[in-house]
């Protein structure tokens, strides 16, 4: 039998595209608490579940560590709270992103950039859509997210992508498919979290090296939470508020007021990342 292939008329590739989802749909269900000593797996280093609801991952010279998600999720909600690395972290960088697998690869990324004592972590944070990223905005931390746990978020709909911190919405990403602008709705991703050695890049430019006699660096994770619809059953919309979510005039006026306070990079200004056309396409509506 000859496989179906989508028309070249932009209707049909539409009506393609939502088949597609609502193929993809069918196959998930909604889960919430993710348990780390039964819903993660350490993909490499010290990494260690202290309980179901604490993990901790470790930098030394020898590793980092990180882990996954066993499970993977076509769009949801995703909370974590974490307390980063103590005292000077300058060159390591802590993460907690999602992201599917491959050349072609989507992915939603929070780092978390270290610091010398005294000085603010800077939060970095990408988007990648069928491979491509490069659409990066950093921005200080308001407050010292070494001392105390903090929350931070991924929403993710077919509308769009917003990242919070503490509730506070910092950053959005919406589907600009329309524009020509690849979107990540099509590839499960899962949950992944790591700490990693940055020295050549992740302190002001790699001018402030990894100190190895404070290792081990220790960052830690706590209530791992995913509204979503997990890859394996049928996931209704019904009784998810985030589904349809798309913020507000009101939200917005709060991502902006972040962006005027605390954003120190944005890939829409950055001049080497102009086009002949100007900036992204995105850059207009996001």
């Amino acid at each position: 039998m000859r496989a179906f292939l989508p028309s070249k008329h932009p209707m049909a590739s539409a009506q393609y595209s939502s088949f597609l989802l609502v193929a993809l749909l069918a196959l998930v269900a909604g889960v919430s608490a993710i348990n780390f000593l039964s819903g993660v797996e350490i993909t490499w280093g010290r990494g260690k579940a202290l309980n179901g609801d604490v993990l901790q991952l470790s930098l030394d010279r020898a590793s980092g560590s990180g882990f996954r998600s066993r499970q993977e999720f076509l769009f949801g909600r995703f909370d974590i709270r974490m307390k980063l690395v103590p005292g000077n972290s300058a060159g390591t960088v802590t993460t907690f992103y999602l992201s599917s697998l491959g050349g072609t690869h989507d992915e939603i990324d929070l780092e978390f950039l270290g610091n010398v004592s005294g000085q603010p972590y800077v939060l970095h944070t990408n988007v990648y859509a069928q491979g491509t990223g490069d659409r990066e905005q950093q921005f200080y931390l308001w407050f010292d997210p070494r001392l105390d746990f903090h929350t931070y978020s991924v929403l993710w709909n077919p509308q769009e992508i917003v990242i919070y911190v503490d509730g506070t919405p910092i950053r959005v990403f919406r589907n600009n498919e329309r524009m020509g602008v690849p979107y990540p709705k099509s590839q499960p991703m899962r949950v992944y979290a790591s700490i990693w050695d940055g020295d050549e890049w992740a302190t002001r430019g790699g001018l402030d090296k990894t100190d190895w006699s404070k290792a081990p660096f220790i960052a830690t994770y706590r209530g791992l939470n995913a509204d979503a619809c997990a890859v394996g059953s049928a996931c209704s919309s019904r009784g998810r508020p985030w589904w349809n979510q798309v913020l507000d005039f009101a939200g917005m006026q709060k991502v902006k007021w972040m962006r005027e306070r605390y954003m120190v990079y944005n890939y829409c200004r950055d001049p080497k990342r102009q086009t002949a056309r100007g900036p992204p396409p995105e850059c207009a509506v996001n």
